[in-house]
């Protein structure tokens, strides 16, 4: 599970788009970077033509229409530029499995963001539809770290994409519970939290300062994603859902704050 946490890539990189420079020659560096973009766009092309496919077929089943396939492709589709426009993050000659983990997650969370807006909320199965959907997304999201250490191919793109993905899941559950009445407007403040911190590095640049590793983050997160997954079970209605949602705000602001206070006390200390 990924934390929500500003990236922590202090490598310097070549001005234009090219690998970290590491011990060999220039020719060395650019039959790796070669190699990467051409193991990247084959692997991101692949899932994505899969993607689409998977999506006719469940928005033929959830009844969700054409439009949750458009906005589902055209999500995954701004995704996947991202993640191309951030390759010099990688280090390695490989795209990687971790990473193609963390793709396959995007589909996911692409698909449940556009059925969330264009399916139909009130019915059951679709619920549970999705609530399986997101499920999966996340047992996924136990894995990903996993390979990205086992292979050996750790990198400050794989662990932003995880966490952007992470990051949107939650925004997105947020928004599915404010919509399905199983809390108030506030609700949204649980999705909103991480980009209102990147908002804020604008005008705090301390904000932007490296954290280090927490469990403690990796733990409020996964409670998030469960908690908001809780809240989408038909079963689940006010007051306890009210409660449920409130609890998971609560932990995520008290992360965000424990951060902020380290990040501002840690400004003020000598070099």
């Amino acid at each position: 599970m990924s934390t929500l946490e500003p990236p922590t890539s202090g490598r310097p990189y070549l001005r234009h788009f090219r690998l970290p420079v590491q011990e060999g020659s220039e020719e060395r560096a650019q039959s790796r970077e070669r190699r990467l973009i051409k193991s990247t766009l084959t692997t991101l092309s692949a899932i994505y033509l899969v993607s689409i496919a998977a999506f006719i077929v469940l928005a033929e089943r959830l009844a969700t229409g054409p439009d949750a396939v458009v906005a589902s492709a055209l999500t995954l589709l701004v995704i996947f530029a991202l993640v191309v426009h951030a390759l010099p993050g990688h280090d390695h000659a490989r795209f990687g499995p971790a990473n193609i983990i963390t793709a396959i997650r995007a589909a996911m969370v692409s698909f449940f963001g556009a059925a969330m807006f264009f399916g139909n909320l009130s019915e059951t199965i679709e619920l549970y539809a999705l609530v399986i959907l997101v499920v999966s997304a996340l047992a996924l999201d136990g894995v990903d770290g996993h390979l990205a250490r086992r292979t050996r191919l750790q990198s400050a793109l794989g662990t932003r994409f995880d966490m952007e993905v992470d990051a949107f899941l939650i925004l997105l559950l947020s928004v599915a519970a404010f919509l399905l009445g199983k809390a108030g407007i506030w609700v949204l403040a649980i999705g909103s939290m991480r980009y209102g911190f990147v908002l804020a590095q604008l005008g705090l640049p301390f904000l932007k300062a490296p954290l280090p590793p927490s469990f403690r983050r990796k733990v409020i997160c996964v409670i998030q994603v469960a908690a908001l997954c809780v809240l989408l079970l038909p079963i689940i209605a006010p007051p306890v859902s009210t409660a449920v949602a409130a609890i998971a705000l609560l932990l995520i602001t008290y992360s965000f704050g424990v951060d902020i206070v380290h990040l501002a006390r840690r400004r003020h200390r000598p070099s």
